[in-house]
């Protein structure tokens, strides 16, 4: 009976993958599709053979490659914004006593169930007045802070051996010191989680550079995804050879990053 249940789990399991891969699939297979295939109805699966000048022409057609540019800069100005500050704050929370830490702490995980969407209209004002619309500062320092990440990493922080940070303490080791020779070398898998997750979020981030920047030398690449659409006609094989495009960074840092993000964010969920 027991043998049945776990079959049919993972029957469930193979089936909701699928469901989930199929979108990557056709993306992936359409892109390497003539014109003419891309518009049959039924939609094909597979392509008769590679037809590599949709990644070509996608190219030509928009800036992708500017785009590309700017998602990576600002991905990866905010991946190490929020480890800097995020550790930084993680590293207070867990090791500094001050009076009022736990409510503090409360405070600063209670702005996680905001929705970002709150948030939009007063950041977006603030940027205006700051002078810092359609630029580098305007996309990056409202995400350079994280209350997650900062939850995130102390409770990876508070699992660290409370005897190796006392000892740090008798040898005559400050703060500064503790935080940066021996709790950051030892949370590495913590640091790498909330760098993927960082990265990942800010790379797909689609509203704020839509709402902050105008010129098409800021454009992010999910923004510059939709210049390969137009109001007559649509050539999805050009879109859909776009979006593969758009996809590659993110996979392969997903591709590379998935095992910490997975331990970190277990680690997280399970001890408190």
């Amino acid at each position: 009976m027991r043998g049945i249940k776990h079959l049919l789990l993972y029957l469930f399991l193979m089936v909701a993958g699928l469901f989930l891969l199929y979108p990557l699939f056709f993306t992936f297979s359409t892109s390497l599709m003539t014109p003419e295939e891309s518009g049959l109805y039924p939609p094909k699966l597979l392509p008769s053979h590679l037809y590599l000048a949709n990644f070509k022409e996608s190219l030509e057609t928009a800036p992708l490659v500017r785009f590309l540019l700017n998602s990576t800069a600002v991905s990866l100005i905010v991946t190490v914004g929020q480890l800097l500050t995020s550790s930084l704050a993680a590293y207070a929370f867990a090791f500094i006593p001050f009076k009022g830490r736990n409510l503090l702490f409360s405070l600063f995980l209670s702005t996680m169930m905001i929705p970002w969407e709150v948030a939009v209209i007063p950041n977006y004002l603030t940027i205006k007045s700051w002078g810092w619309l359609d630029s580098y500062q305007g996309l990056t320092v409202p995400f350079l802070a994280s209350a997650f990440g900062t939850f995130l990493l102390r409770q990876s922080f508070l699992q660290l051996p409370k005897d190796l940070i006392e000892a740090a303490k008798i040898d005559g080791a400050g703060h500064l010191r503790i935080y940066a020779g021996i709790v950051l070398p030892i949370a590495r898998p913590a640091l790498a989680t909330l760098g993927v997750y960082a990265f990942l979020t800010t790379w797909n981030m689609y509203l704020w550079p839509l709402l902050i920047t105008n010129s098409e030398t800021m454009r992010t690449v999910q923004i510059g995804v939709g210049m390969l659409q137009w109001q007559e006609s649509t050539a999805w094989n050009l879109v859909l050879a776009g979006i593969t495009i758009v996809l590659l960074p993110s996979l392969f840092v997903l591709l590379f990053g998935l095992k910490q993000l997975i331990q970190g964010l277990s680690a997280g969920a399970l001890k408190g």
